[in-house]
């Protein structure tokens, strides 16, 4: 027989096949990649380093939905919260992906070119070399978390008569729906107000005006 024209593994079908598989269950194992692509598992790593080149592959693909355009805007807040907008938006997109990729180190080239970028960001709008990493890492625990949040029930609590809780039957009778996109604009903003008190050098717990 002769060899087919399309390959039957390459990097972009692993991350596509891996990417399908988390959306599924949660997780991945590299022979159930190699399985549904009707290849021997040993196959798969000719093409990527074991487990954790695919958690990068997987990082790419879902980190490729992120607008880059968001960082030329200036400035520099207006950039970091339509960043994050599109950053939560494209996590949203595979919730299931989330913990998988909180949990491991950020390799991928692209992803990390991505980072540099709001670094620079940040440092070229005058922010200390210290605060910029705490920043970007609490933005990204908004975001990531917003973004799993979003995929959570409408209804996160659900009242008992055996368990009397009236304060809170109020407080949820007088909210709205939409309930993860209101708190992460509360998020939102209460980050973006921390930040620009960093920038101007407002010590943290002390208002600017009296």
């Amino acid at each position: 027989m002769g060899r087919p024209r399309t390959p039957l593994l390459d990097r972009e079908r692993i991350a596509t096949t891996a990417l399908e598989i988390v959306d599924e269950r949660g997780d991945f194992s590299v022979p159930q990649v190699a399985k549904r692509l009707g290849a021997q598992t040993g196959s798969v790593y000719h093409h990527v380093e074991g487990r954790d080149g695919i958690v990068e592959l997987l990082r790419e693909r879902v980190s490729a939905a992120i607008d880059p355009a968001t960082l030329d805007l200036r400035p520099w807040d207006t950039a970091l919260e339509a960043w994050a907008r599109s950053y939560r938006a494209a996590f949203a997109a595979h919730p299931k992906a989330i913990p998988l990729l909180m949990t491991s180190p950020v390799r991928a080239p692209r992803v990390l070119e991505q980072y540099e970028r709001a670094v620079t960001l940040l440092l070229d709008a005058g922010f200390a070399p210290a605060d910029v990493m705490p920043l970007l890492t609490a933005l990204e625990n908004l975001v990531l978390g917003s973004a799993l949040d979003l995929a959570a029930p409408e209804t996160m609590w659900e009242l008992t008569a055996s368990s009397p809780t009236p304060r809170l039957a109020e407080a949820l009778s007088a909210a709205s729906e939409g309930r993860a996109d209101r708190a992460f604009e509360v998020g939102l903003t209460g980050f973006m107000k921390h930040a620009r008190e960093v920038r101007a050098g407002t010590p943290q717990g002390v208002s600017e005006s009296p």
